[in-house]
């Protein structure tokens, strides 16, 4: 292979054409998993403003606030709780981004860099199987919104009554079977679109997000209708107070608090690992910093408020707060209404469901075997998992179990972005070779038998301590780790990410930091 094997133009890298063409014989390399030319990184603020517009405006971004709704919180500190969430989580988005906008490589090739060739699958794995389990949950929700659209024309997919038992790993469970046959439809939709590819998912969110928008003041509009019909204002809503009797029904202020601030957290723990999969077609590190700055944070806190507002909406009126926000179907009356309102749905759940919970899993499950198994075979397992094995019905059942799912994944998933960061900025000084990501066991980020072992303990030990609660186990320490759990995500990035810089500085893992010198002898300026 020639000495320099990649080329840096405007501080943003690409292999040469000749390296390219000499590691497209490996069996490490595919096309789609294969580093983005500069030419290819077209995507500017406004592309990523749009695609992080898509997928925070969605059903599932607005029960964040009501599930903490619903566990009584009051309004106002449930739309802080997501606010703050989304800001923390936004520093390792945008940190993990980075590696993905200069080198152009994709989240496997960047698992592959710190946890070695095959210590990769651990964090790919552990990605995609997340990403199914949202798969699943997105598409139980664009299910409703199909299934109003149904109820439409045949009035009965609009009947709470008609129902259908279905196996979960809680024993069966009773769903409506019109939910149920929307759930089918648009779990077959997201395939197809996710099977088409990246070019479709950037048309999809840039005509998504402004609907998106009108969608949910529609709902806003709604519930400030519905709650002025039994006497109470907008003011009345929004500045009610905490609910005391839910919060000690559910282990006290601050364990709910903190609880639903790491939920918020974890909510795109998983975005925080794969975030490299769109940040490599981004044009510039403005732009991707910028797209992802306004993007996220202002859409997150606005369904923050309108989750907010609904819920507790409901909770004077009704009794009880709504959790789920495709319930509001069966309180619509008028078919055009209902019918444009559950459109509007469907845009804004495929938007997010394949940007956010297709690509990465459909990307993790080739790099298990890149010569095997293709982008789109990926997509196909995919969908597989998420329809078969992780039951929407099962995982998005109440506010607090959607919080115990999010914190346990979040707990699992938090130390390996930190290990990333911890590896690229610190242990890598920013400076990689990408053909040696093709190399296997004759590249430098192969490590000991295709195992970073600095990375594997750093993660198992950080993660491990929170994880106990939910299994019942601490014994005389079972209060001391209630709380930990309490600050799991948290608790798990800095315990992996000082960790895993103090293994490799200790030798742990056979050094594969370029110097100075061999970093220039790869590089060609152009």
């Amino acid at each position: 292979m020639s000495t320099h094997t990649q080329v840096v133009r405007n501080g943003l890298y690409e292999l040469t054409d000749t390296a390219r063409a000499e590691l497209s014989s490996s069996k490490y390399y595919n096309e789609d998993l294969a580093p983005t030319s500069v030419s290819q990184r077209t995507w500017t603020t406004y592309n990523i403003s749009m695609l992080w517009v898509g997928m925070a405006i969605c059903i599932p971004s607005l029960s964040l606030a009501s599930g903490l709704i619903t566990m009584g919180v009051s309004p106002w500190l449930s739309i802080i709780n997501v606010a703050l969430g989304n800001i923390i989580v936004l520093v390792p988005i945008q940190l993990n981004s980075q590696i993905g906008t200069k080198y152009g490589i994709p989240f496997p090739l960047f698992a592959r860099l710190t946890f070695g060739g095959k210590g990769a699958q651990i964090p790919a794995i552990l990605r995609a199987i997340t990403a199914c389990g949202w798969t699943s949950v997105q598409a139980w929700v664009g299910g409703g919104a199909v299934a109003a659209i149904l109820g439409c024309f045949i009035p009965a997919f609009a009947n709470e009554s008609w129902t259908v038992g279905l196996p979960s790993w809680g024993g069966m469970q009773t769903v409506g079977f019109g939910q149920f046959i929307g759930y089918v439809i648009f779990m077959l939709f997201i395939g197809w679109v996710a099977y088409k590819g990246m070019d479709q998912i950037k048309w999809i969110q840039n005509i998504g997000g402004p609907l998106l928008i009108i969608v949910m003041i529609a709902l806003l509009i709604w519930a400030t209708t519905y709650a002025g019909g039994s006497g109470y204002s907008f003011g009345d809503v929004i500045n009610s107070g905490n609910n005391a009797t839910l919060i000690d029904q559910n282990g006290g202020f601050l364990l709910v608090y903190l609880g639903g601030l790491m939920g918020n957290i974890a909510f795109w723990a998983t975005m925080a690992l794969n975030i490299p999969d769109f940040s490599r077609y981004a044009r510039s590190q403005k732009d991707q910093f910028r797209g992802q700055l306004y993007g996220m944070p202002l859409p997150m806190a606005f369904c923050a408020f309108v989750g907010a507002f609904f819920a507790r909406a409901t909770e004077l009126v009704d009794g009880v707060a709504m959790f789920d926000p495709t319930a509001v179907f069966y309180h619509i009356d008028n078919i055009v209404i209902k019918l444009i309102a559950a459109l509007g749905v469907v845009a804004a759940t495929v938007t997010t469901c394949v940007a956010a919970n297709v690509v990465a899993p459909a990307n993790g499950f080739s790099n298990i075997n890149p010569t095997k198994i293709s982008y789109r075979k990926g997509v196909i397992i995919t969908m597989f998992i998420a329809f078969f094995i992780l039951q929407a019905w099962w995982i998005y059942g109440s506010g607090g179990a959607y919080f115990t799912w999010m914190n346990a994944y979040g707990t699992i998933l938090s130390p390996i972005a930190a290990i990333f960061i911890a590896d690229y900025f610190v242990c890598k000084n920013r400076q990689i070779e990408i053909a040696a990501l093709f190399k296997g066991a004759n590249g430098r980020y192969w490590y000991s038998g295709g195992f970073n072992q600095a990375a594997i303990v750093a993660w198992i030990v950080a993660f491990i301590l929170p994880l106990l609660s939910y299994f019942g186990i601490g014994g005389a320490f079972g209060t001391f780790i209630t709380y930990i759990n309490a600050i799991n995500y948290i608790w798990s990035f800095v315990i992996g990410f000082v960790l895993y810089v103090i293994l490799m500085n200790t030798g742990m893992a056979k050094d594969s930091k370029l110097s100075p010198q061999e970093f220039q002898a790869i590089e060609k300026a152009e």
